[in-house]
């Protein structure tokens, strides 16, 4: 028996965000949000009044890191234990909507420690006090539909992606308005995030004929508009809005690979945006795959229109099609590239190989992969060599 769960409503469209006045039956809503940049542009005041309108009492609760902390996630909690809310509303990127859906375990279980739930779906059930409200400000971690929620644990430099149906938010708020306040390179790192998102999916043991069609309906349309939106195309950044959501769908259910296994260990040593370390990665990891999982690799390349007439020429043509958009995008193809040095890199390589290979996201992975294999598979994407094992 297996199972696909999704969020109870989705909301999208240009000013999406006031269908929140309709939020009846709550008395306090918890917000949750990053930086400045919801500040700065008038979304979180928009939202905070929408909330009050809706006859709601709020706390803004600010300042959620780029790779939030454990320690984020317990003082947030117990700001929450203090205000008591019954709505939880998370603002932002994938960081707020991810420390928010971990504080909301510790709002509800204050007795929990981090080493409870760290492990894959080992949460205990929510909603006993409150439900959960996610609003994307980027188009790529699709946080505001999945089970996941990446956490940090600095005290080692690992990320620790969470995963439990019970963190899957009620409502997503999908408000085009929001991403157009997105700068270029933000764009470009979420928007291969997304890409990374569905391509795993696809490809993943868990995946289903459900996830599948989320899955490659996202990856074309992914390919349709990113290029668009990242040159300043409303319409197209409206496009991949609900583009990310719809990879999200799948993954959430599919699970991910071992892109997201290296890039979730990477980006914490290296300090390298999560987007760009999938959009890195995902030629190599295709690739490594490819041995076993060819002909699905082949499906995608032609779903996109790219050409061949074997699998493996399709494969290829995907890997190429991967490098040119990352080309476009002004991503460049390797970590070294990006500014990792060869000492950094050698002092690291072993420990992130085996994190990876302990990384939740590997277990579906669809080729068998030890520390070895990370290994090797980090070692192409440093020195941009193509992979051949």
């Amino acid at each position: 028996m297996a199972r696909f769960t999704v969020p109870r409503d989705i909301y999208y469209g240009p000013g999406a965000i006031n269908e929140l006045k309709n939020l009846k039956g709550h008395h306090r809503a918890f917000i949750v949000t990053g930086g400045h940049s919801m500040q700065r542009t008038g979304f979180l005041q928009k939202l905070d009044d929408i909330l009050k309108s809706a006859g709601l009492e709020t706390m803004i609760y600010k300042g959620v890191e780029p790779d939030p902390s454990i320690e984020r996630v317990y003082d947030g909690a117990k700001a929450m234990r203090e205000f008591q809310p019954d709505v939880i509303v998370a603002i932002g990127g994938g960081s707020p909507m991810d420390a928010a859906k971990a504080m909301w375990v510790f709002y509800e279980y204050p007795d929990k420690t981090f080493e409870d739930i760290k492990n894959p779906f080992t949460m205990p059930k929510l909603r006993k006090k409150a439900i959960f409200v996610a609003i994307p400000s980027t188009s790529g971690t699709a946080s505001e539909v999945t089970s996941f929620s990446v956490i940090t644990d600095y005290s080692t430099n690992i990320k620790y992606p969470l995963a439990d149906f019970e963190i899957t938010p009620d409502i997503a708020v999908l408000d085009f308005d929001i991403p157009l306040t997105m700068p270029k390179t933000l764009t470009a790192h979420t928007g291969m995030d997304a890409l990374t998102h569905a391509i795993e999916a696809y490809v993943a043991l868990n995946r289903s004929a459900f996830s599948d069609a989320f899955a490659i309906k996202a990856i074309s349309d992914i390919f349709d508009n990113l290029l668009d939106s990242y040159n300043g195309d409303e319409q197209a950044r409206g496009k991949m809005h609900v583009a990310q959501c719809i990879a999200g769908l799948a993954f959430s259910n599919a699970l991910l690979g071992i892109a997201h296994s290296i890039a979730h260990k990477t980006g914490a040593v290296f300090h390298i945006p999560h987007g760009c370390c999938n959009a890195i990665l995902l030629p190599y990891v295709i690739q490594y795959n490819s041995r076993v999982c060819m002909e699905r690799y082949a499906q995608i390349a032609k779903a996109v229109g790219l050409p061949g007439n074997t699998d493996k020429q399709l494969t290829n043509s995907l890997v190429d099609a991967i490098r040119s958009l990352n080309a476009k995008l002004d991503i460049k193809p390797t970590y070294r590239e990006n500014g990792v040095s060869e000492e950094t890199y050698k002092e690291h390589e072993q420990t992130i190989a085996e994190n990876a290979v302990k990384d939740p996201c590997t277990s579906a992975n669809p080729r068998p992969t030890d520390a070895q294999a990370m290994r090797k598979v980090l070692a192409c994407a440093y020195y941009g060599q193509d992979v051949a094992f």
